[in-house]
């Protein structure tokens, strides 16, 4: 299904459209326009009438800000007056944010033509210094908007070129930008897009020879590799693995499928003295003589990530082929001949740029880490409980806040597996659903002796008529199995059990990758509806911790112990009545 956007701006934007509803790759647009070079009285209508998804904001900067085009006649102008211009059009923005899953809006452009003052234009009253302070003054005030983002728009007119503007086009159809800069503008809101949607790449798998470092390791030796030093292609390998470090300092998971020795090959990370990526930096490796597609697809079942997920990276042309052709959900970018162009064409992919970023993902490689001395553990122990009890793990349960919102965010947005329901919300839909008093959202923050995975997992309920519904219950992949998920369930059944409730609802809604969340609640215990996916508990009845994982409450939340008076107290703050004994 189309997802429906609107673009509003005061030139017209046909041409725009037609290049965002022609393109084929995902995600899939339908497209509507305001009424032409209106921008105002849209943002101020702008309601579910329109029904987008999604709303970009495309203005030029002297048609919406009065100041600013009178610096075009290089008259005097008041700076102050020019700033409060800018928080009107901000403010006008932050109201209408809130009617749409996210808003992109254009950063200020004026074509390369306009010297304006010349050598100038960057001090006081120049041109090009005015522009840039009211882009940053504009990103300041839409900061807190968690779901409007300001878009580099200077960015696509270097892409495009100094023909990125067109007077002709502007005389004719009053489209100020010629052709390839709308189809660069479509790319970029299509990966802006992507990227809200949770959908942007988070494994980049490598080859070796060639790819990382010149050269073939097993006929020239690690010494001889072209990597670093007074060498205009060992400075350009070195680079590209700066971009990737870079990458991996993001949280993008790096991996190798190489045709090689594995010995050999490890050796060479490990001891050349010009290599920035080591052993550490990298979750995962097949470096055998098995085929690449067949490796790829291994690396992603142990990272426990989908392959839509991975990007593959090989200078060997054929071996690109041969992904592509066996493994089509694997992102498999054309790749230069030229190596010094390695890093720049990393750099400029747009798979992995991110609607937000947590301490979670920036940890993530040494997560994977941890995850492999578990693994390690695991098959050293007698038994599985033997295991589990092993690991000494911890969960820290918190009230949704200001500090976990985005890590929750994106498990809500980004968890396919463990998810009852596969709710997806903006960040102002999930603040309007937990405003009733009768809703709560839990994070989930586990560590055990092996590292912290910091916020893993999330539980909400919506609490009625002596009952409760788990609306959200959503748990990282890395950690199913590990009996978190029955240590939620057990946090929600006592806090259901010491505000009075009788009964404790979840109702699985089945997607096509959400299979072992139904599996885990046909386990847990919970009596069955089949016909309704509904899994019940009576709340006359605790449910088992499980042995071996210590849950501390939230500060909020305190001792579940408490006297009828406080239950009586809470129940009637949430709406609800207190069951009788």
């Amino acid at each position: 299904m189309a997802l429906k956007l609107y673009l509003i701006s005061d030139f017209n934007l046909d041409t725009l459209g037609h290049c965002l509803a022609n393109d084929q790759s995902a995600p899939q647009l339908s497209v509507s326009s305001a009424p032409f070079g209106q921008v105002l009285p849209p943002l101020l209508t702008l309601s579910d009438c329109q029904a987008a998804d999604f709303v970009v904001v495309w203005t030029s900067p002297e048609a919406i800000i009065p100041s600013f085009a009178e610096s075009f006649n290089y008259k005097s102008i008041d700076e102050d007056q020019l700033i409060s211009e800018v928080q009107q059009f901000a403010e006008l923005l932050r109201k209408a944010h809130k009617r749409c899953q996210a808003m992109f809006v254009v950063s200020w452009t004026i074509p390369h033509f306009r010297r304006g003052n010349g050598i100038l234009s960057l001090k006081q009253q120049g041109t090009r210094r005015l522009l840039l302070k009211m882009n940053l003054q504009l990103a300041d005030e839409l900061a807190d908007c968690g779901n409007v983002y300001l878009l580099d728009g200077q960015r696509w007119m270097e892409a495009v070129g100094k023909y990125s503007y067109s007077p002709k086009l502007w005389y004719m159809t009053k489209t100020p930008f010629h052709a390839d800069l709308c189809r660069r503008a479509a790319r970029e809101l299509k990966a802006a897009i992507a990227a809200v949607r949770g959908e942007s790449k988070k494994l980049v798998i490598l080859d070796l020879d060639n790819t990382l470092w010149g050269g073939v390791v097993a006929d020239v030796g690690w010494e001889n590799l072209r990597l670093g030093g007074h060498d205009y292609l060992g400075e350009a390998f070195l680079d590209f693995q700066k971009a990737l470090k870079a990458l991996r300092n993001r949280g993008i998971v790096l991996a190798v499928a190489s045709k090689n020795d594995e010995s050999i090959a490890l050796e060479a990370i490990s001891k050349h003295p010009e290599m920035v990526l080591r052993v550490e930096d990298f979750a995962a490796w097949r470096i055998n003589w098995n085929d690449k597609a067949a490796n790829i697809a291994e690396i992603a079942a142990e990272l426990n990530l989908g392959l839509q997920s991975a990007i593959f990276i090989d200078d060997n042309r054929g071996e690109r082929d041969r992904v592509r052709e066996a493994l089509p959900e694997v992102y498999v970018p054309e790749w230069p001949d030229d190596k010094t162009l390695f890093a720049s064409q990393l750099m400029e992919l747009d798979c992995f740029d991110a609607a937000y970023s947590t301490a979670e993902d920036a940890s993530r490689t040494s997560m994977y880490a941890a995850e492999r001395q578990r693994e390690f553990s695991r098959k050293a122990a007698c038994s599985v409980e033997e295991w589990l009890i092993s690991l000494q793990t911890e969960v820290t349960v918190e009230e949704a806040c200001e500090a976990n919102r985005v890590r929750v965010l994106q498990l809500l947005n980004k968890t396919n597996q463990m998810n009852l329901s596969t709710r997806r919300l903006s960040d102002h839909e999930l603040q309007v659903w937990l405003q009733p008093a009768n809703r709560k959202l839990w994070a989930f923050r586990v560590k055990d002796k092996f590292g912290d995975s910091g916020v893993t997992g999330i539980l909400s309920l919506e609490m009625e008529a002596g009952s409760a519904r788990i609306i959200d219950f959503v748990l990282s992949c890395r950690l199913i199995g590990h009996k978190v998920e029955n240590a939620m369930v057990a946090f929600a059944v006592e806090y259901c059990m010491a505000v009075r409730l009788k009964q404790l609802h979840a109702r699985y809604i089945p997607t096509g990758k959400n299979k072992p969340c139904l599996s885990f609640w046909m386990s847990s215990g919970f009596s069955q509806n089949e016909s309704e996916n509904r899994f019940t508990w009576q709340l006359c009845d605790p449910y088992p911790f499980p042995k071996g994982i210590r849950v501390s409450p939230p500060h909020a939340y305190g001792s579940l112990v408490r006297s009828p008076q406080q239950l009586s107290v809470q129940a009637e703050r949430a709406s609800l009545p207190v069951a009788n004994n």
